[in-house]
C-alpha cells in the first residue's frame, strides 16, 4: 500500500500486523474412511487403498492397517505383484509424476499389513510424466501411461521400454480417465481409445508386444469403455450406453454391461439353455473324475523322488477374429447408472453396481436363467468392485470404506481400517500449489498459456506460502495466481466441512425495505411459498409483528428468528393496518435454496407475462436456465406445447452459467419444414414435428458464461435468428475442476478450446449481439426489461413482413397434371 501526494514520489506505508501464531504444521489424522481407490491382493488377505494421497494396506480380517507411503505429495493407482510382496504406484514428487515400487524386505514376512521393513525404488522416473502403473500377470513387467495417454511397458529386468498404444489415440480430460487391462497371459491389452477425429469412446484390443495396430472391438458410435477380461480370457465384458435411456439434451445416459466371446466354443456355451447346460456340466464332472483317477494311478507309480513340477504357465488367450463382431450379448436385463461389474470365474453370474433412484445397490444376474436381484444396498456411492479368485467373496469400495460380501451364504461386513497419518499441512499446501501450477502447464487449452511467463508467476506467488496459515488464504492466493492467465473457468475454491452451521429459513415473503416501523411490511407473497395457501389471509401491505412470539422491533435482525426452522412449524403473528385486526398463522418456512427457486420462477413468470402482453399473445417466451438436460426439456415442452401456435419465440439465456447444450438447442431451433402430413385432406402436421420451425431470437447478456457463450455463438453462426442484449464475455471452453488430496480444495483448468469458422478461439473473444440493448438500472427498478421489449419489437416486425403461406392444394389436385 502506497500514499501519493501531489508533486511527490509514492511512499510505501509501514504496516505491521501482530499475530498470535501460525498454523500448527503437523496434525495427527485418524485414517478409518475416506478411501478414493482400493485393490485386493492376489491371495485375498489384504487390501491396498489410498486416503488423502497416501497408500495404506489393511488386513481383510482384523483391521490391522499399515501406512506404506509418507510424503506431503500424492500417490495413487496401486497394483499388487503376483506374489503379493510388491506394490507399484504413481507418485508426484519433485514436480513430476513417476512410477515407484515398494516391496517387503524380510523373507519371513508375507503381508504388507504385518511387515516391518519396506524398500521403495523408482521403476520409471524420466523427465516425462508417468503414472497409472499395473503389474503384468507374471510381474516381470509394468505397464504405465506416459504423458497421460501413451500406453507403455517397462521390463523390470532389462529396463527396456516399448510403446503399446500411441498417445494420439486418446485424450485425457481428467487424470485417471484412461483405461487399460492386461490379458491373463500377458500377451494382449484391452484399451479404451478414440478413432481419429472422433471424441467417442471405443474398446480396442492391442498386442502387448508393441508396434501393433489397435483392433476396434466395439465399432460403435455410442460410448463404449471399461472392458475387462473374464473367464480366464475367454471373453470380455464392457460398458456401453447403446441401449440405455439418454438425456433428451446434453450429455449423459444409462448404460448396460455387454459381453464379447473370443471363441465360438465360449459363445456356444453361453447360449446353452439351463437344461442343456446341466447335461454338459454332468458330462464334464464325469470326465473330470476319470482324469482324476488316472492321475492318482500315475502318481502312485511315479518316482516319488522326482522334484515338484514347475509352476504351471497361464493358459494362452485364444482369439478367433472371424465372426467376432457377432459373438456378443447384452448381459444386464435393465439399463441403469452403472458403477462397475465383474463375473463369476465360471461365467455363470454377473455382479454389478447400479444406481436407480437413491443410492448404489449391488446386483446379481444369473446369466443362464436371467434371474436378477439386489444382493445388498451400499449407500451413496460404490466403486472398485472385485471378486476373489475362488469366486466366493466380493469386495467393493462403498462410501470411502472397503466392504466384503460373502456370496453364499450371504454376509456383508465393512473391512476395518485402523490407521493414522502425521499430516504435514504446510507441506501439503506447498505440494498442492506446485501441483496446480504444473497441471496448468500440462493441460491448459493452449500451450503458450496466453503468452504468460508461468515460471515467473510461480516464483512470485510461492514466496507467500510460508506466511499462509489456513485454506481460506491459500485458495485466495492460488486464485490470484491462476487469474494471471487471463482465462475463464479457473480459480480455487475452499469448501470447509461445516457441521451444525447456521441455516436461515424464509417465509416466502418480500418486505418493504423503506418501512421504518416495528415489524416487517409485506410487499409481495411469493407464489407457491409458505403463505400461498387457500387458508392463509396474508396479503400485500400487512405487517409481520412476531415470529414464534418474538417481537420484531424496528431495526431488528429478524433472520435470527428463522435460523434452522426450515420445514418446522413456525408461529407468525400478523397485523392488517387496513382492518386493524391481528391473528396468528402457523407455517413451515422453506430453506434459502427453495426461496431462490420461488424468486426465479417469479422472475420468469413476469417476463412471460410481459411478452404475452406486448405481443398480444403472438410470441412465446422461454428462459434457458442452464445448459443441461432439465433446461432442454423445458425448452422442448414449452416451445412445442404452450407456444406451439405462436408466431415466434424469444429464447432468453441471460444469467445462464453454462453446461453443454449448444448443439442440441441450435438443432432444435433451426428446424426447417420440408413436408406436410395430410391424411384424407386433413392437415395434421409437418416434418420435422419435434423441432421449432418458425422464427426466434436469443436474448444474451454480460452474465452468460461458458456454454451460454457457445450457444448464442452457434445460433448466430448458423444464422437462425437475431441475438439481442449485451456482449457476452469470451468464455467458451470446457473445464476440469480437480479436487485436491485435501478434498476441501478444488481448482479449475480451462482445457478444451473451441475454434470458430474464422479460426479464432472463443475464449477471450467477446461475442457481440446483432442488436445491442442495455438494461438500464432506472428502468429495471420500475419493472421494465428493455432487452425483452426490443426482442418483441424485432419479432413483430419479422412476422408482419412475412407473406402468408399459400393454401395447400387438395390431395386430388396435388396428384393431377393440370
Amino acid at each position: 500500500i502506497y500514499t501519493l501526494k501531489k508533486g511527490e514520489q509514492p511512499k510505501k506505508v509501514d504496516i505491521r500486523i501482530s499475530s498470535d501464531g501460525k498454523l500448527n504444521p503437523y496434525e495427527i489424522v485418524p485414517v478409518n474412511a475416506g478411501a478414493t481407490e482400493m485393490v485386493l491382493s492376489p491371495k485375498g488377505k489384504e487390501i491396498a487403498f489410498v486416503v488423502r494421497g497416501e497408500i495404506f494396506v489393511t488386513s481383510v480380517e482384523g483391521g490391522v492397517t499399515k501406512r506404506i507411503t509418507n510424503t506431503p505429495g500424492q500417490e495413487r493407482t496401486v497394483s499388487f505383484s503376483k506374489d503379493g510382496r510388491s506394490l507399484v504406484y504413481a507418485a508426484e514428487r519433485n514436480n513430476n509424476w513417476d512410477v515407484y515400487k515398494s516391496s517387503i524386505v524380510r523373507d519371513e514376512e508375507t503381508y504388507f499389513y504385518a511387515s516391518t521393513v519396506l524398500k521403495e525404488e523408482a521403476v520409471v522416473a524420466t523427465a516425462a510424466e508417468e503414472f497409472q502403473p499395473s503389474f503384468s500377470p507374471d510381474s516381470k513387467e509394468v505397464a504405465y501411461l506416459e504423458e497421460r495417454t501413451t500406453l507403455k511397458v517397462i521390463n523390470l529386468a532389462s529396463k527396456a521400454t516399448r510403446t503399446i498404444l500411441p498417445g494420439n489415440k486418446n485424450y485425457s480430460y481428467s487424470d485417471g480417465d484412461q483405461y487399460y487391462q492386461w490379458s491373463p497371459d500377458g500377451k494382449w491389452f484391452l484399451v479404451d481409445f478414440m478413432q481419429d477425429n472422433h471424441w467417442i469412446g471405443e474398446v480396442g484390443l492391442i498386442s502387448a508386444a508393441g508396434n501393433a495396430q489397435v483392433i476396434n472391438l466395439t465399432q460403435s458410435g455410442y460410448e463404449d469403455n471399461g472392458a475387462k477380461w473374464m473367464m480366464n480370457g475367454k471373453m470380455m465384458l464392457w460398458f456401453s450406453d447403446r441401449d440405455g435411456m439418454k438425456n433428451h439434451g446434453s450429455w449423459g445416459a444409462q448404460a448396460d454391461v455387454y459381453g464379447m466371446f473370443f471363441t465360438q466354443n465360449a459363445y456356444d456355451r453361453y447360449r446353452l439353455s439351463e437344461e442343456d447346460y446341466k447335461l454338459l456340466k454332468e458330462k464334464e464332472e464325469k470326465d473330470k473324475d476319470k482324469d482324476k483317477d488316472k492321475k492318482e494311478e500315475n502318481t502312485e507309480s511315479a518316482d516319488k523322488s522326482k522334484p515338484k513340477p514347475a509352476e504351471k504357465e497361464p493358459e494362452l488367450v485364444k482369439i478367433e477374429f472371424t465372426g467376432l463382431e457377432d459373438r456378443k450379448a447384452k448381459l444386464t436385463i435393465h439399463s441403469s447408472l452403472l458403477g462397475d461389474a465383474v463375473m463369476s470365474p465360471d461365467g455363470e453370474k454377473l455382479y454389478y453396481l447400479a444406481r436407480f433412484e437413491k443410492g448404489v445397490d449391488l446386483w446379481v444376474t444369473n446369466l443362464r436363467t436371467r434371474e436378477t436381484k439386489i444382493i445388498t444396498k451400499l449407500g451413496d456411492n460404490g466403486s472398485n468392485l472385485t471378486i476373489d479368485k475362488d469366486g466366493k467373496k466380493l469386495f467393493v469400495l462403498a462410501e470411502g470404506k472397503p466392504v466384503k460380501v460373502e456370496i453364499e451364504p450371504f454376509k456383508k461386513e465393512t473391512v476395518q481400517i485402523n490407521g493414522e497419518m502425521m499430516l504435514d499441512k504446510q507441506g501439503e499446501l506447498s505440494y498442492i500449489f506446485d501441483h496446480a501450477w504444473r497441471q496448468v502447464l500440462k493441460k491448459f487449452y493452449v500451450t503458450d498459456l496466453h503468452g504468460v511467463d508461468w515460471n515467473f508467476y510461480r516464483k512470485e506467488y510461492a514466496k507467500f506460502l510460508p506466511h499462509i496459515s489456513n485454506n481460506w488464504e491459500f485458495s485466495e492466493m492460488l486464485s490470484e495466481m491462476l487469474g494471471e492467465l487471463n482465462a475463464s473457468h479457473t480459480g480455487c475454491r475452499y469448501s470447509p466441512d461445516q457441521k451444525n452451521k447456521d441455516a436461515t429459513a424464509s417465509l416466502g415473503l418480500i418486505y418493504d425495505e423503506n418501512f421504518k416501523g416495528d415489524g416487517l411490511r409485506i410487499t409481495s407473497v411469493l407464489a407457491k411459498g409458505p403463505f400461498d395457501r387457500a387458508e392463509s389471509k396474508v396479503k400485500k401491505g400487512m405487517v409481520i409483528e412476531k415470529i414464534d412470539n418474538e417481537p420484531i422491533a424496528a431495526g431488528t435482525d429478524f433472520f435470527a428468528y428463522l435460523n434452522r426452522k426450515a420445514g418446522r412449524n413456525t408461529l407468525v403473528s400478523v397485523y392488517d393496518p387496513a382492518t386493524r385486526t391481528r391473528w396468528d398463522e402457523v407455517v413451515k418456512p422453506v430453506g434459502l435454496g427453495e426461496e431462490n427457486e420461488l424468486l426465479y420462477k417469479r422472475w420468469v413468470s413476469k417476463r412471460a407475462q410481459q411478452v404475452d402482453s406486448l405481443s398480444k399473445g403472438k410470441i412465446g417466451y422461454i428462459h434457458v436456465r442452464g445448459m443441461n438436460d432439465p433446461s432442454y426439456r423445458t425448452v422442448f415442452e414449452e416451445a412445442l406445447g404452450k407456444h406451439a401456435n405462436r408466431e415466434s419465440l424469444i429464447v432468453d439465456t441471460r444469467s445462464n452459467g453454462g453446461g453443454w447444450l449448444h448443439d442440441d438447442l441450435v438443432t432444435f431451433l433451426g428446424g426447417k419444414k420440408y413436408i406436410d402430413v395430410v391424411p384424407r385432406g386433413q392437415h395434421i402436421g409437418f416434418e420435422p414435428q419435434r423441432k421449432w420451425t418458425k422464427s426466434s431470437v436469443v436474448l444474451m447478456g454480460e452474465s452468460n458464461y461458458s456454454d451460454a457463450h457457445m450457444f448464442p455463438f452457434a445460433f448466430d453462426t448458423k444464422d437462425i435468428g437475431k441475438t439481442i442484449g449485451m456482449p457476452v464475455p469470451g468464455t467458451g471452453t470446457a473445464v476440469w475442476w480437480e479436487a485436491q488430496i485435501d478434498p476441501t480444495l478444488v481448482f479449475g483448468i480451462p482445457q478444451v478450446g473451441m475454434i470458430g469458422p474464422d479460426g479464432k478461439y472463443l475464449e477471450n473473444t467477446q461475442l457481440e449481439p446483432d442488436i445491442v440493448v442495455k438494461n438500464r438500472y432506472e428502468m429495471l427498478v420500475k419493472g421494465r426489461d428493455q432487452q425483452l421489449e426490443k426482442a418483441v419489437e424485432v419479432l413483430i416486425q419479422q412476422f408482419t413482413q412475412i407473406p402468408k403461406p399459400e393454401k395447400l392444394p387438395s390431395p386430388e389436385k396435388a396428384g393431377s397434371k393440370e
